[in-house]
């Protein structure tokens, strides 16, 4: 960047010291002078057209090169949440054919238990967080309510059941909880 400016400044004194010479040069007082005089401020103002040229040129193969930089970041963005997740996949398959080779369904309860810890380690690796919903105060910024529920007065307000878990993503709601909200209905 420092480079580039110092390019920048050197480029202008030199421009501006042409146009002192041109300024402070004697004026031509033949037509052959005149002639050589135009030729050289047209050659002059073709390098410049040619200059500009370029840059635009560079400045357009730099917005492409961007844009496609850009379009890679998002098509592979979620490349080692995806990597982290297989490995979860294949937990599955294994349980599932244990399950039905042995049919023993504690060892498959055992089995869906370690891979929704798996699941939820490996959300919580790439910044996801569970949003803790029972007992708390309904909050219609992380909860959504499904339905009202008859409570007791110090449970006014508080979310008496979830239905799903609501998630953060680096500390911005990704999806919020589903609860029932208690409420105490004076009789």
């Amino acid at each position: 960047m420092a480079e580039e400016l110092g390019e920048d400044r050197k480029h202008t004194e030199e421009t501006q010291g042409s146009v002192e010479k041109r300024d402070t040069a004697p004026k031509p007082t033949s037509k052959k002078e005149l002639i050589a005089r135009l030729e050289e401020v047209e050659k002059e103002a073709s390098e410049n057209y040619n200059s500009y040229l370029r840059a635009a040129a560079e400045f357009e193969n730099y917005k492409k090169r961007a844009a496609r930089d850009r379009q890679d970041f998002i098509k592979y963005a979620n490349e080692n949440l995806l990597k982290d997740i297989l490995p979860t996949l294949d937990s599955m398959e294994r349980a599932l054919g244990q399950a039905t080779e042995s049919g023993d369904f504690e060892a498959f309860v055992d089995g869906l238990r370690l891979i929704r810890d798996t699941v939820i380690s490996v959300l919580g690796k790439h910044g996801a967080t569970k949003i803790d919903a029972v007992g708390k105060d309904f909050d219609p910024n992380f909860h959504e309510a499904l339905m009202q529920v008859e409570g007791e007065k110090e449970q006014d307000n508080k979310v008496a059941e979830e239905f799903e878990t609501g998630y953060l993503l680096n500390g911005r709601l990704l999806r919020p909880s589903k609860v029932s909200i208690s409420k105490h209905i004076n009789k």
